[in-house]
């Protein structure tokens, strides 16, 4: 179990770093961890580096995070500001059968968009309307709710995926509608979906 690389100092400061998804080089140097302590940490496989700047504890309390989302998970921390949408909160929300390639992430309109492994950012004026945290596991993650993923849907994917979201939200199998905040989102990001949800309820 790592036993040299548990002793030393340096490591010791990234304790409460290490039951993150995931942590950067400037919050390790802001505990007093050098970048290249954290290159020799991740030479010896204390740590891994996910992208750049960008690493996780290797073996501590990962086992917690459900491993089908714990990538996603680790994308979202490490991008300031950032939340789940479009087809990673669909198929979070499980409402739909697309297989995520990438991690869909929101960040607002006038923040740098940083590169991270199979993301896929997206820019946004409001991040504010819908947004909300989830648990996965040990870890809190920023995510658009269902009402605001799906209105999100007609905005930027296909009709075809978004019509297939909204009627299994419809069906209620997966939480009970609320066609108030439905209805509440769609005019606040002016995208109607009144005659798909009533093509679909009648």
């Amino acid at each position: 179990m790592l036993k040299i690389g548990m002793q030393s100092n340096g490591y010791k400061k990234l304790s409460s770093l290490l039951k993150k998804p995931s942590f950067t080089t400037a919050e390790a140097t802001s505990r007093g961890v050098s970048s290249s302590q954290l290159h020799y940490y991740a030479s010896k496989g204390y740590i891994e580096k996910l992208s750049r700047a960008v690493y996780r504890g290797n073996d501590l309390v990962r086992k917690e995070v459900p491993f089908e989302w714990e990538d996603l998970i680790s994308t979202a921390e490490s991008i300031p500001e950032g939340q789940i949408c479009l087809i990673s909160a669909l198929a979070l929300y499980d409402l739909t059968d697309e297989v995520p390639r990438q991690f869909w992430i929101a960040i607002p309109h006038k923040r740098y968009a940083p590169k991270r492994p199979k993301a896929k950012i997206v820019r946004m004026r409001d991040v504010a309307t819908g947004s909300t945290k989830i648990k996965l596991g040990s870890a809190q993650v920023l995510i658009f709710d269902r009402e605001r993923t799906i209105i999100d849907s007609f905005r930027f994917l296909s009709t075809e995926i978004a019509i297939k979201a909204l009627k299994r939200y419809l069906s209620g199998k997966y939480g009970k509608p609320d066609f108030i905040k439905l209805r509440k989102y769609s005019l606040k990001l002016k995208t109607s979906i009144d005659k798909y949800v009533e093509a679909i309820t009648t």
